[in-house]
């Protein structure tokens, strides 16, 4: 495993990131496919031993059942000042008005629940999941400030948003002397390049640290175009995502498997070296249900791709609407 600093500080990252929303309760929250806490453990082992150390989870998945299992699981395998620890809020977590969203009391009495959750005082890293429209920034902002100061979080992030959002809370951090976002979680992939536009560049310049979600296309780069799995048949969310532009789509998955075949390598590795050596990316986040797609994400991280291949690998690609930020 390789490592690098996490954007502008001095906390030391692997160069991929396990993302925890497959571990859960299945008949906790909307998706039915996750693994319950027996078949998470020996996975989320597995990735400490292959030199993993940062997890990044949610308290909306599976209902904060996500945080439970990872918590002690971490707890029991890892020396936990090692580990970088994430989570996010954002998503409903209770009925009524002030069940969800990035108020000052939402995150206040949110980040308590994760720390409990997680079985720790503090997280390395709290992200909003999503921008807040209904909030004022300045609310958001001072009110993570508070989490940091009051030592319940290390370093706050940020995830999908338009570029304009993000530099405005940049911003307004930067103008009150509060603590600054040091980490983009966006939606990057082959199928999926819109963020090369704005927020790339904007992270470069910023020295923010970028952590994409879905590197793997949720798996649409993993195999031929017509397969399915049980969870591509039942992720609504994922279903959205690429369904306008299905044609060009495919061309660039037909070439992650003629280069994945020359390489006689499977094809997520090919693909997510792609992620892996995009400048700006620190480290992508993978999901794994099965053994075998983490220990190919691993090997994946010291497979270089020459610039004909990605010349090769881009070719196809066509503009596509803003997606994931919903």
């Amino acid at each position: 495993m390789e490592y690098t600093k996490f954007g502008n500080t001095g906390m030391d990252v692997s160069r991929l990131c396990l993302g925890c929303m497959s571990f859960g309760v299945p008949e906790r929250g909307n998706h039915s496919w996750v693994l319950d806490e027996e078949k998470s453990r020996p996975i989320i082992k597995r990735a400490i031993e292959l030199g993993i150390n940062f997890f990044d989870t949610a308290n909306v998945y599976s209902d904060g059942t996500s945080e439970e299992i990872v918590g002690r699981a971490l707890k029991d395998f890892a020396n936990r000042d090692e580990i970088v620890l994430a989570t996010k809020i954002h998503g409903r977590m209770h009925e009524g008005p002030n069940g969800a969203g990035l108020s000052r009391k939402a995150i206040m009495s949110e980040i308590d629940k994760s720390l409990k959750r997680l079985g720790t005082d503090y997280v390395d890293l709290y992200q909003i999941h999503r921008w807040d429209y209904h909030t004022p920034i300045e609310e958001t902002m001072e009110a993570l400030h508070d989490v940091v100061k009051a030592g319940k979080a290390r370093y706050i992030g940020a995830s999908s948003m338009y570029s304009w959002q993000f530099l405005k809370a940049l911003h307004i951090a930067e103008k009150k002397g509060w603590t600054r976002f040091v980490s983009m979680q966006n939606h990057l992939n082959l199928l999926y390049r819109e963020e090369e536009r704005e927020m790339l560049p904007l992270c470069k310049e910023e020295k923010i640290a970028v952590i994409p979600w879905s590197p793997l296309a949720r798996g649409k780069l993993t195999r031929d175009w017509e397969e399915t799995t049980s969870r591509s048949e039942t992720d609504e969310f994922g279903k959205k995502l690429y369904a306008a532009t299905e044609e060009a789509d495919r061309l660039v998955v037909q070439r992650v498997a003629e280069i994945a075949e020359n390489h006689g390598l499977p094809r997520a590795q090919v693909a997510l070296a792609w992620v892996l050596q995009k400048e700006t990316v620190t480290s992508p986040i993978i999901g794994a249900t099965k053994m075998y797609q983490l220990e190919d994400a691993a090997a994946a991280v010291s497979i270089r791709l020459t610039p004909d291949e990605i010349k090769h690998l881009e070719e196809p690609y066509i503009p596509h609407g803003v997606l994931g930020f919903q």
